[in-house]
């Protein structure tokens, strides 16, 4: 029966050890892990506005394009008065410029969003590897306190090695 019952000495080193972590977590882990996720989410959050200001510049230079091209075509007006010909060629360089610089732009806006894009994300996930990491050690250096545990655990690991590359 004193197999299934842990003995009372047993339950109380491993309530206090249990406290122990716990309280080390809490009082060390959590607020790192918060402080974290809090800086991630204000440069995020900074991140949204600068791609909402590039957004907003991007729809400043369109309606500076189409002021661009209602100047054009109030010169065109002008200059149909000279000569046709020449009003024609002006027309299309004007409407090729504006065009292609406005292409240009919102293109090079949208690359700098994903390029920021995917740094936020690399970042998020290199911050939450180590985290796990750090955890992780942190753990497997509580629960391998004794010799033995530690060459059980060394046993089963190589054990799990050979299983996978069989």
């Amino acid at each position: 029966m004193s197999l299934l019952l842990p003995d009372s000495g047993l339950l109380f080193w491993m309530i206090l050890s249990f406290g122990i972590v716990a309280f080390i977590l809490v009082k060390y882990g959590f607020p790192v892990i918060i402080e974290m996720v809090e800086s991630r989410k204000t440069y995020i959050d900074e991140s949204l506005l600068i791609a909402k200001q590039a957004y907003e510049q991007m729809a400043i230079v369109k309606e500076q394009g189409e002021v661009i091209v209602e100047n054009a075509r109030r010169e065109q007006v002008k200059i149909m008065n000279e000569a046709a010909q020449t009003r024609d060629l002006l027309l299309k360089d004007a409407k090729e410029k504006a065009s292609l610089e406005a292409v240009k732009l919102v293109e090079e806006a949208r690359k700098q969003i994903l390029i920021e894009k995917e740094d936020a994300i690399r970042d998020i996930r290199r911050q939450v590897a180590e985290l796990s990491v750090d955890i992780a050690e942190k753990v497997l250096r509580g629960q391998l306190d004794k010799k033995a545990e530690q060459m059980d655990m060394i046993n089963r690991l190589l054990d799990e090695i050979n299983i996978s590359k069989s």
